[in-house]
C-alpha cells in the first residue's frame, strides 16, 4: 500500500490542478482524508468507541469528544472541532481557507439524535473513500479536479467506485465539497457525510449558528437535569 500523503505544496496534479491555496487541492483531500481515516476506522470497529461519540454529540459535550478524538485520531484532534447535537465538523486550516469534515443530520429535521449504529453504518462506508483518498494520489488529484470543474457526473463516478452501499442515495459538488448523503431502513433519519471548503462568510455564519446551537443544548441539558 502506498504511504499516505499528510503534507504536501497544494498542486502536484499537473496544468488542471490550480496551485491556488485558496482552491480544492488533491494535497488537503489527502491531508484531510489521512487526518480523519482512523477516526473513521475507530468509529466502524467500535461499538463502545461509537456510543460515547454519539453521547458527546448529543450532549454537546467537547471534553469528551476532544478526549476520543485524541485517542483515535491524534492528527485530527489538533485541528477545529464543532458539535449541534445532531452532528459535527473537524476543520483544517490552511494559508487562504479552511476545510472541514464531518457528519451530520440535516438541520431542522430533528434536534439531539445522533446514532451510533447509524454512524458506524456510515463510517464502515466511507472508509474505502478516505483510505483511497489518503493513499492514491491519482485518485485525489481527479477528484480535486472533478470538484473544481463542478463536473458532478464525474464526482459521483469516483465516489460511488469506492463507496459501495445501497444506503448512498445521493452524492453532490457543494462549497467546493463532496456531500454524500445516506438513508438506512433502520432510521427515521437521513444523514450526511460532508468534506467541503469554507469561505470566511460561510464560516462566520456557521459559527454564530453553532453558538445558538450550543445555547439552545445547554438549556436543553439544563431542563434535563
Amino acid at each position: 500500500m502506498t504511504r499516505p500523503i499528510l503534507h504536501k505544496r497544494a498542486g502536484g496534479c499537473g496544468s488542471s490542478d490550480n496551485n491556488s491555496e485558496s482552491k480544492v487541492s488533491a494535497s488537503m483531500l489527502q491531508s484531510v482524508a489521512a487526518s480523519m481515516l482512523p477516526l473513521y476506522r475507530a468509529v466502524a470497529t467500535n461499538r463502545g468507541f461509537a456510543i460515547k461519540w454519539s453521547k458527546a454529540v448529543v450532549s454537546a459535550n467537547l471534553d469528551l469528544m476532544n478526549k476520543l478524538l485524541s485517542s483515535a485520531a491524534p492528527r485530527a484532534a489538533r485541528q477545529g472541532l464543532g458539535i449541534n447535537g445532531i452532528g459535527y465538523f473537524i476543520d483544517f486550516s490552511y494559508p487562504r481557507t479552511v476545510y472541514t469534515n464531518g457528519t451530520t443530520i440535516p438541520p431542522g429535521t430533528v434536534q439531539f439524535v445522533f446514532e451510533p449504529r447509524v454512524h458506524q453504518a456510515i463510517a464502515r462506508a466511507v472508509l474505502p473513500l478516505y483510505r483511497k483518498l489518503a493513499c492514491d494520489r491519482s485518485f485525489a488529484c481527479k477528484l480535486a479536479i472533478a470538484i473544481r470543474r463542478n463536473n458532478t457526473w464525474a464526482v459521483n463516478a469516483l465516489v460511488r467506485g469506492v463507496v459501495c452501499t445501497t444506503a448512498l442515495k445521493s452524492v453532490r459538488i457543494e462549497d467546493e465539497g463532496i456531500a454524500l448523503s445516506f438513508k438506512y431502513s433502520f432510521s427515521r433519519f437521513k444523514y450526511r457525510n460532508l468534506l467541503f471548503r469554507e469561505s470566511i462568510f460561510i464560516r462566520r455564519r456557521r459559527q454564530k449558528r453553532r453558538l445558538r446551537q450550543r445555547l439552545r443544548l445547554k438549556l436543553h441539558c439544563m431542563d434535563e437535569k
